[in-house]
């Protein structure tokens, strides 16, 4: 498969140029080109409940690799990726629950993470190479990235947090310790500290000459392993269900959403997202979707910025002009707060689950659209993307119980303190990254 820029058609590079070199020069991002995605349908029937995910994984990620790696070598990133696995449970005879919180830290970030840096441990090994992740973090991508670099050679972390917000790391995870993690603490807001990490991004000659990468969805190599997803949940309910299926879901950053998309381009069946509507995408009065970004043409906007993942261009870059596909496809639901809580306490009075807010929200598309979704045969996959016990908070406001913390979630918010210089500058990030390999 070859990979594109949204911004420039004539951009075509491999999976592992669009991985390793993370952001096009154009000010774009990188999508799929549609012209190389292969029809897997033949495969998609094939799979069935008994399929593991690690293998559906590694299917894809020799459509994604293709000529570049074995069939083989393309396992064993899955492999190494995925200790763990979705949960698919069955609540009613229409309805099924998607659970992405098995992992790590509790969280479908888990997923592509775990996979994004398998990909670039084992293709490092095999070509030599080096990685530098630089992100800002409120602290669960360090969390997750101290379990998921443990005993890795080739790929190393700067992660920059807000000053008292280090959590989930241990001593033995520090570069200066012979781990692969530099924490340093930041003076300023978020949005001044992720545009120092911009400032850094926007210097293309430095990023190459130190292997600087991210390990957010703008890097394609995690998008496209939240692909997996889809037909994994297919192949645990192709038998047991009949006629349309619809997923509902958190708009989040969007990225989700547009792995999707993805899967249905490799013939995945699926006939449609519900999500919450936002100021960004949302139903207009015409009662079709808008993307708001539209309005500005892709020639006449600023670059992408790297720390601030730019999914929703990916989905306007999906559909081009033809709105009619993105109406047929996406529907943006009104959701307020009054929806989310009677979203949350059914799911829990009906079916025991509890639900955090982005689950409650998407439950609540269900609810808005009960008529549509559950006619005839229909039938709907709710995707939970966080454990419930990462809010526990509003879990007992609006149902007056709690669920249970998991231990490795519990260890993934430990507060840290580090105990070394707090700095001010993207000059001082650039000094620690000259000095971390």
């Amino acid at each position: 498969m070859l990979f594109t820029s949204t911004r420039n058609n004539n951009i075509t590079v491999p999976f592992s140029v669009a991985v390793k070199s993370c952001i096009p020069e154009d000010g774009g991002v990188f999508v799929p080109s549609a012209s190389s995605i292969e029809d897997l349908r033949r495969w998609i029937y094939y799979i069935d409940e008994t399929t593991p995910f690690s293998s559906i994984a590694g299917t894809l990620t020799s459509a994604f690799i293709q000529d570049e790696f074995s069939p083989i070598i393309c396992e064993k990133i899955a492999t190494s990726a995925f200790p763990f696995e979705p949960v698919v449970k069955q609540l009613d005879e229409h309805l099924f629950c998607m659970e992405l919180f098995h992992g790590y830290t509790g969280c479908h970030r888990d997923f592509g993470v775990s996979y994004l840096c398998s990909y670039l441990e084992t293709t490092s090994e095999l070509n030599g190479g080096e990685t530098l992740f630089v992100e800002y973090t409120n602290g669960e991508l360090g969390a997750l990235l101290s379990k998921v670099l443990k005993g890795k050679k080739h790929i190393k972390a700067l992660l920059v947090y807000k000053k008292g917000t280090v959590r989930g790391l241990k001593e033995e995870d520090y570069v200066w310790n012979g781990g692969n993690i530099y924490p340093v603490e930041m003076e300023g807001s978020e949005k001044e500290i992720k545009n120092a990490i911009r400032e850094i991004f926007a210097d293309r000659d430095f990023v190459k000459a130190h292997n600087l990468s991210l390990a957010n969805t703008t890097n394609i190599g995690r998008l496209l392993a939240q692909v997996f997803y889809f037909p994994y949940a297919f192949a645990q309910v192709k038998h047991k269900v009949d006629g349309d299926i619809f997923y509902a879901l958190d708009a989040g950053n969007y990225s989700t959403l547009v792995a999707g998309l993805y899967s249905w381009r490799f013939a995945l069946p699926l006939n449609g997202f519900y999500l919450p509507s936002t100021s960004a995408l949302f139903m207009n009065l015409a009662e079709d979707p808008v993307v708001m970004d539209s309005v500005v043409d892709f020639d006449k906007r600023q670059s992408v910025n790297p720390v601030d993942p730019a999914n929703l261009e990916r989905l306007e870059s999906f559909f081009g002009k033809h709105n009619s596909m993105l109406r047929t496809f996406v529907t943006p639901v009104s959701v307020s707060e009054r929806d989310r809580e009677k979203a949350a306490k059914e799911l829990f009075i009906k079916y025991g689950v509890f639900a955090e807010q982005g689950t409650a929200s998407a439950y609540a598309t269900i609810q808005q659209n009960r008529g549509t979704v559950y006619s005839d045969d229909d039938n709907y996959i709710l995707i939970s993307q966080k454990h419930p016990s990462l809010s526990i908070d509003y879990c007992r406001h609006v149902i007056g119980e709690v669920p249970e913390m998991p231990d490795n979630i519990r260890e993934s918010l430990r507060p840290v303190e580090l105990g070394r210089p707090v700095i001010t500058s993207a000059d001082e990030l650039k000094k620690i990254i000259k000095l971390i390999w």
